[in-house]
């Protein structure tokens, strides 16, 4: 929980707090405008087709990527951070699946299915999301080039040379993990030709955490101050606030007693 104070601004009247808020209101306008041009640039983005045959392991046996539209023409893939061995997955990534349930029941009502890949063992996968209480669909990689392909798991060796290519472009500097976040959208057509349209990744998907949409309204906002200024500086998994320890920057939950990384 955070203890920062809050620094109080002027006190004014409420005739005064309106020409504030109107003017607020103004740059807030604009910027719904804006993030409407943005999103009919991403709708207008050209396809690739996806020629790879990528095979999952998933609770229903194996299934290919065109199988795991189920029926409807758009797919949305989760690349949670969870890599083989782990027993569980990045504070991160679980955060943005706790704001997921509610929205599946609209989602594959308007022509979409969301699911979530890792490169985890589908055992370990499974023992995680029980624990979690989720109930999306998550799938296995591990045997599979698809974390790779859409950049979502770096080979040893990249980071070894410390570079890998993350967010569209070479990184120069070391990575801190194996597995990175993100969001890879999919189109399937008529002739069953399965198409890769978007993938965002860093803050890109940061529109899907609604905290953030109600802390950014509040006084103290997202209070995000160190030691990461990031998500790590207060977010744990969801059964674990009471549990002390950290989050390293890796995405990993750190325990109190052993201040080493849950393996």
């Amino acid at each position: 929980m955070s203890t920062s104070t809050i620094e109080k601004p002027k006190v004014v009247s409420r005739a005064e707090w309106l020409a504030a808020r109107r003017e607020l209101l103004a740059r807030e306008k604009k910027l719904t405008r804006e993030y409407d041009a943005v999103r009919a640039l991403r709708r207008e983005l050209p396809w690739i087709k996806v020629e790879k045959n990528h095979v999952f392991d998933g609770p229903n046996g194996k299934e290919t990527l065109a199988d795991l539209f189920a029926g409807r023409s758009q797919l949305i893939v989760r690349h949670f951070m969870f890599g083989p061995g782990w027993k569980e997955g990045c504070v991160g990534c679980s955060f943005a699946s706790d704001h997921v349930e509610g929205a599946l029941v609209h989602l594959e009502h308007h022509d979409v299915t969301y699911v979530a890949i890792s490169r985890a063992p589908l055992a370990e996968i499974e023992a995680f999301r029980k624990r979690m209480g989720w109930s999306f669909k998550w799938l296995s990689s591990f045997e599979s080039d698809f974390n790779f392909d859409f950049h979502a798991s770096f080979r040893k060796e990249e980071i070894e040379q410390g570079k890998v290519f993350y967010n569209f472009e070479v990184q120069d500097l070391p990575y801190p993990s194996e597995e990175v976040s993100g969001v890879s959208v999919f189109c399937k057509d008529a002739s069953g030709n399965v198409f890769h349209t978007y993938s965002c990744y860093a803050r890109g998907d940061e529109g899907g955490l609604t905290t953030y949409f109600y802390l950014d309204l509040t006084p103290k906002g997202r209070d995000e101050n160190g030691p990461t200024y990031t998500l790590a500086d207060w977010v744990r998994h969801h059964d674990r606030y009471e549990a002390g320890g950290h989050v390293s920057p890796a995405g990993r939950y750190v325990a109190p007693a052993t201040e080493t990384e849950v393996a």
